[in-house]
């Protein structure tokens, strides 16, 4: 593999990169353990492992973007990642990095509490982790790690799109960066001119529309037969589109007027001139679902006060990525694996 001396920008390794590092270096999996199932691929969130009568799913995540409510992020970010295998969340654990000179009692209790809670209200387990002040950070930083249990014909992966399925997209995009925005950028939007009331909307993204795909995820899968879901975070939706069709050596076409933008993420947007679809939506559900069941699964959905709509459809062409506008004019489909959200960091 031929090396540069570029440095990395803030966000997602290239998927380019990743897979030669991963085919380099992390891919013998299947030889040395026959009971993984699915180790690490692009598109793929969740190790599983065959532990006999179940699956175990295995998820890592970090949360470096958010500081405020970073307890309850650190859950519910892993938490998407396996129940978008379909399996039930079961035990967390947690690394917690605290920065030099900024960390109290008062900090950490947040912290603990947070978790705690979170993982409470989903009948999780907290069973252990590790906690320090570390040196060189300026923010708190939570890595956190969870398992899983799945019924072995319940599994779903990102790898399993059809040709032809539907494209389901559940509550629209740009949730959880409102979120980050509102709760990280107070102060500017009060200097643009914003008001509390616009600014607290922009906040509760975090929970309504809410960054948890819990409910949404499981209930789809235990009532319909679904191929494949995904959970779109850094990078956006064009970023979790991609990667579906990276895991499943398919193509989509998108009609970009289905894709649910709501109005406090499209006005951010514009402040900050920010892509809508290129940053950080978890919250929104990505499902891959035969045709003949997707109308379906979007009413079921719908019922259950989850806002769903179909986006779209897969195609056979291995990676073509196509998005249609209202014009009815084809484009291709761009992502970034560099998070729009960065910006504001910048």
């Amino acid at each position: 593999m031929e090396k540069t001396n570029r440095f990395f920008s803030i966000g997602k390794i290239k998927h380019k990169f990743l897979n030669n590092i991963l085919k380099d270096f992390v891919t013998d999996f299947e030889n040395k353990d026959k009971r993984i199932i699915l180790g690490s691929k692009i598109g793929e969130d969740a190790a599983v492992i065959d532990m006999g009568d179940i699956y175990l799913v295995a998820k890592t995540d970090p949360i470096t973007f958010a500081t405020d409510e970073i307890g309850y992020y650190s859950v519910i970010i892993n938490v998407n990642d396996v129940v978008c295998t379909g399996a039930t969340p079961k035990w967390f654990q947690s690394t917690i990095l605290l920065p030099e000179k900024r960390t109290n009692e008062e900090l950490i209790e947040e912290i603990f509490k947070s978790i705690h809670d979170t993982c409470d209200s989903l009948d999780i387990s907290v069973i252990g982790g590790h906690t320090e002040v570390t040196v060189g950070i300026d923010r708190p930083i939570v890595i956190g790690s969870l398992l899983g249990e799945v019924e072995k014909e319940k599994l779903v992966k990102s790898s399993g799109v059809l040709p032809n399925d539907s494209l389901i997209l559940t509550k629209g995009i740009f949730i959880e960066g409102t979120s980050i925005i509102g709760r990280e950028k107070e102060d500017l939007l009060l200097q643009k001119g914003y008001n509390k009331n616009f600014i607290d909307k922009c906040k509760n993204y975090l929970f309504n529309p809410g960054i948890s795909i819990f409910n949404e995820a499981l209930l789809a899968n235990k009532n319909f037969k679904i191929n494949a879901m995904h959970d779109p975070t850094e990078g956006g939706l064009s970023t979790g589109i991609a990667e579906l069709t990276i895991a499943s050596n398919k193509g989509v076409l998108v009609e970009k007027e289905k894709i649910l933008i709501l109005p406090e993420p499209l006005e951010l947007s514009k402040v900050f001139n920010l892509n809508p679809m290129g940053t950080i939506s978890s919250g929104s559900l990505l499902i891959s679902i035969k045709n003949e069941y997707a109308l379906d699964l979007v009413e079921f959905l719908k019922k259950k006060k989850v806002t769903a709509e179909i986006i779209g459809k897969f195609t056979t062409e291995n990676q073509k990525n196509v998005i249609i506008d209202k014009e009815g004019i084809k484009k291709p489909f761009t992502y970034s694996e560099i998070d729009e959200i960065t910006k504001i960091f910048n």
